[in-house]
């Protein structure tokens, strides 16, 4: 298969470099607007595959996309990224033209590509895409809430004391740290609820923690966090590959589910050859129904100013 990476910064070379590894793909293409930039990277990148044993074709292109041509996949990474004490909504106005762009020179050269979306505000991003391209509901995936499911887990697993293996969890809702609903109830550790091992407050310490874990990142780094975002993409882009059918939490376009229309919103999918293979909606009680209609409500605010 044939990958596309667009935005060849920190978390675009990460995607690039995890998806390579893992050597289920015969092609990653890695296209940035910097001249000579995603070239540079490619080559960085190929000078391990010796190294690192795999054989996937890493090639880079200053903003040719006919180079992009035939992609199964593509990842949109571009845009400007977070810096500390900026929200993840403040980047609209840039990222936003950016990302409409990218989708659209995407689909011209390679139209029956799936997309998946990591620009901020992500799950904005995503409906901006579909709106600019039209492509079926399966076809453009946002990436975040696999993202911040494994921070989630990993979360639960420093509380628990035990390894990331042990756990498992869920976050839906929208990507950004008000709309994030970590389900702690359904958190389970080798399928015991964590609630055995946890008592309330660690919960919502645990709750909170991962709620922040982009903005702590920021602050910590001074610009986003890249290699927990570049592996949930090359885990979501395998599922594809491989067709796995592998259950994600991922930003999907709704017409109905979970009683929500019109809207992308992080909830659990099946993700396989075709993309969205299917929209899986658990039974939330209604604290968790009134927080996601809560969250809903912030994304459609932000997707307002689009």
């Amino acid at each position: 298969m044939k990958v596309t990476v667009v935005g060849a910064g920190a978390v675009g070379a990460s995607c690039a470099e995890y998806i390579a590894i893992k050597d289920f793909a015969s092609e990653v293409v890695l296209i940035d607007i910097k001249e000579g930039f995603a070239e540079g990277k490619a080559m960085d990148l190929m000078q391990t595959a010796s190294l690192n044993s795999f054989d996937t074709k890493i090639t880079g292109t200053t903003n040719d996309y006919s180079k992009t041509a035939g992609s199964d996949v593509a990842v949109i990474t571009s845009g400007i990224p977070r810096k500390p004490g900026m929200t993840r909504e403040e980047l609209i106005s840039t990222n936003a033209g950016i990302v409409k762009s990218v989708a659209e020179n995407l689909i011209k050269h390679s139209p029956n590509v799936i997309i998946i979306v990591v620009s901020n505000p992500m799950d904005t991003m995503t409906y901006l895409a579909h709106q600019a391209t039209g492509l079926p509901k399966n076809r453009i995936i946002g990436m975040g809430g696999a993202l911040d499911s494994a921070r989630f887990k990993y979360r639960l697993s420093e509380a628990l004391g035990c390894p990331a293996s042990d756990v498992d969890g869920m976050v839906i809702g929208g990507h950004s740290d008000t709309g994030m609903i970590p389900l702690t109830r359904l958190a389970t550790r080798n399928s015991v609820p964590v609630s055995e091992f946890l008592d309330n407050d660690k919960m919502e310490y645990v709750k909170a923690e991962t709620k922040v874990g982009g903005a702590t990142l920021t602050k910590l780094l001074g610009t986003s966090a890249w290699y927990a975002p570049g592996a949930a993409v090359s885990a979501m882009v395998q599922a594809i590959g491989c067709d796995t059918q592998k259950m994600f939490p991922c930003s999907c376009l709704l017409e109905g589910e979970y009683g929500l229309t019109d809207i992308c919103i992080g909830v659990p999918a099946i993700i396989g050859k075709n993309g969205i293979e299917k929209i899986v909606e658990i039974d939330l009680n209604d604290a968790e129904k009134t927080n996601l209609e809560e969250s809903a409500a912030a994304v459609r605010k932000t997707n307002g100013l689009i």
